[in-house]
């Protein structure tokens, strides 16, 4: 070939490189908080966890509805009160080409029930057990009424991929591990890991072998995904108006009004299934933060009291959240979803004389001192909600230091329940309050209780009632358990409900999406015009 041809060859190759590259679809968007980790099964925090389900995928998901959908599951049988039968998919390959089969299952929910955040899930919904290569049984230890919700929160990994890679155990987040699979992935799902840059830039594109692409799941025009953690609220939003990104998942709340006049953008707004609260330490005899020394005043519930009733919720509803919260004095995500009676949803009422006196009557008349530490890019104005916190309890005399951190390194801590008292948000997509009772309220234990008990508090009636619902089949009987929990909760104030976030995403004009109450982006329903 003379070089003429070659130049031309080389000319014409380039243009229909760049002519690919102009035309594919590209989606950059941000929040203030960036992906902690790839390992599926290293960090169950909902935004972690949203990026993970682009890439790993479940026996069963949420639907647009946000019901749960078969995914990698074709079917489920209960053969007896202890035992299920899932049916896989049989089109179904890892990105690297190898099929997805029962062995894939198995090993992910045995690695998940090793797991700190995942065992939760994985040890409930049973022990799995190959019956051929598309089936697998998972046989629990005593009737569980809600074994096959369990069976959907389990994300699937390779196990060959696993094994290759020394990443057959999850990742220890607590510990700061960094693994082969906290910095890479390769699930079966709708796009792949490129690149992953801890707080710069994560980019993943599209499977082109991804079998809900020919099941018609696939109903965007989405090739690339450029995500960016950017914490600071005016920078997102001024690279969301000039267009440098097309999503924010996060804006701030005072903007969201003038937002709506914007011609060029789109607010989408709804309410989110997740509950915000503040929990406390009332484990050790001394608190690690605190001026008051040889006792802990969060074990006596008048302390816990007084701080409640010296909350002015509605304060941090208008001033702060901008309307867009709703205040509960409930601790689950969604009451009314979960079968518990409106009447529940009261709050004590806002009384700081009332504080005063039971912090008197407690013995500390003059107040004390502690530190309250609180994410500041994880939630909706989580620092601002600590911060105005702080300034209530200081009417009653209690002097509050705050100590705000990236969510990254929050959740390294939390796990280790050593702050005297710290926020706690927590979604539920399944609409059960079990899956809000056993790892939170109940106390820790081997079997998947209590990992996220951030207040470490035993109760022993609380235990025996979450103990009782969870293997109760007679569904009229259980929701009459779960409410007598949620009520014991409420009222030993174990901890204090704040509200409910209503999520506004913010777009460029011509992007349309699924909004969704579990504030999971999912690009997979995604398009720019």
């Amino acid at each position: 070939m003379n070089f003429r041809v070659l130049l031309s060859c080389l000319v014409f190759a380039a243009a229909a490189t760049t002519s690919t590259l102009t035309t594919s679809k590209t989606f950059r968007w941000a929040s203030s908080g960036d992906v902690t980790t790839q390992d599926p099964h290293g960090q169950d925090e909902s935004f972690t966890k949203s990026v993970n389900m682009m890439i790993y995928e479940r026996l069963f998901q949420p639907g647009k509805d946000m019901l749960a959908t078969p995914w990698l599951a074709t079917g489920l049988k209960v053969t007896s009160p202890t035992k299920r039968v899932v049916s896989l998919r049989r089109d179904v390959k890892f990105q690297d080409g190898t099929p997805l089969t029962a062995d894939d299952v198995v090993f992910s929910f045995e690695r998940a029930a090793k797991s700190n955040q995942y065992k939760t899930y994985a040890i409930p919904a049973g022990v799995p057990k190959k019956i051929d290569d598309y089936t697998v049984e998972f046989t629990t230890a005593a009737p569980n009424p809600v074994g096959h919700i369990y069976l959907g929160e389990v994300p699937i990994m390779s196990k060959k991929w696993a094994e290759k890679n020394s990443a057959v155990a999850p990742q220890d987040f607590s510990t700061k591990e960094v693994t082969f699979a906290s910095r890479n992935a390769m699930g079966s799902g709708p796009f792949k890991l490129v690149s992953y840059e801890p707080g710069i830039k994560t980019v993943l594109e599209k499977n082109p072998a991804w079998w809900g692409i020919k099941d018609g799941r696939y109903e965007s025009n989405i090739e690339i995904i450029e995500y960016r953690p950017i914490t600071n609220a005016a920078t997102r939003m001024a690279a969301l108006q000039s267009g440098e990104i097309d999503f924010v998942l996060d804006p701030a709340v005072q903007d969201i009004s003038k937002l709506k006049e914007d011609k060029n953008l789109r607010v989408w707004e709804g309410d989110e299934t997740r509950i915000i609260s503040i929990t406390f330490d009332q484990a050790r005899d001394e608190l690690l933060f605190s001026d008051v020394k040889g006792k802990n005043p969060f074990k006596d519930k008048r302390v816990r009291m007084a701080l409640y009733q010296a909350i002015d919720v509605n304060a941090i509803k208008t001033s702060i959240m901008r309307g867009l919260s709703t205040p509960t004095g409930l601790a689950t995500p969604s009451p009314k979803a979960e079968g518990i009676p409106d009447a529940m949803e009261k709050r004590f009422a806002f009384d700081p004389a009332a504080a005063k006196k039971l912090l008197a009557d407690a013995g500390y008349p003059n107040g004390f001192g502690f530190t309250l530490h609180c994410p500041n890019d994880r939630y909706v104005n989580d620092e601002k909600i600590c911060v105005a916190l702080a300034s209530m309890w200081a009417r009653i005399g209690v002097t509050t230091k705050v100590e705000a951190m990236p969510k990254a390194q929050y959740f390294q801590r939390t796990p280790k329940k050593e702050f005297s008292a710290c926020m706690q948000g927590w979604g539920d997509n399944n609409r059960d309050a079990m899956f809000t009772l056993k790892p939170l309220f109940h106390s820790l234990n081997d079997k998947g209780a209590g990992d996220t008990n951030y207040g470490n508090f035993k109760n022993a009636a609380l235990d025996d009632l979450i103990d009782k619902a969870e293997l109760e089949m007679d569904m009229a009987k259980r929701q009459t358990l779960i409410n007598q929990a949620v009520e014991l909760v409420k009222n030993e104030v174990h901890v204090i409900p704040l509200h409910r976030q209503v999520i506004p995403w913010v777009s460029r004009a011509n992007v349309s999406l699924i909004h969704r109450s579990d504030n999971k982006f999912a690009p997979i329903w995604v398009t720019i015009k």
